[in-house]
């Protein structure tokens, strides 16, 4: 196993995730000020609680592969890939637990999320044999 990989791995996935979450929790605070200034009528904070969520589905696999890339790896294509895949799926997943006023996404969710990216990010570049 590329110990050395591994480790920039587990930094790039932990900066991507503390950011994407940041963004989230900001993002919601957002869309939750708007729907309270609009007297909570239907759909008010839609835009915005819509906008943040695409922002941070978007931004996670950019993270990553910028990342990677300041670190100095190539043929990230499998943890962009599969662990933008992931953040969509933990994110979408854990949605009630951020939306709301000082809420957070359940660590054991996060760390497992860096586990699992950290060890997408040893597969490598893929090479035709």
């Amino acid at each position: 196993m590329p110990y050395i990989r591994l480790v920039k791995g587990a930094l790039a996935v932990a900066v991507a995730t503390v950011a994407c979450h940041a963004l989230m929790s900001a993002g919601y605070a957002w869309a939750r000020d708007s729907a309270a200034a609009n007297g909570d009528t239907p759909l008010s904070g839609a835009f915005e609680f819509l906008f943040v969520t695409a922002a941070s589905w978007v931004l996670m696999p950019l993270l990553l592969w910028a990342g990677m890339r300041l670190l100095r790896e190539r043929g990230n294509t499998v943890l962009v890939v599969v662990g933008g895949l992931a953040w969509v799926g933990i994110s979408g997943y854990c949605t009630d637990d951020i939306d709301r006023p000082g809420g957070h996404m359940p660590v054991l969710a996060l760390v497992a999320y860096v586990l699992v990216g950290t060890l997408l990010a040893t597969v490598g570049p893929l090479r035709r044999r």
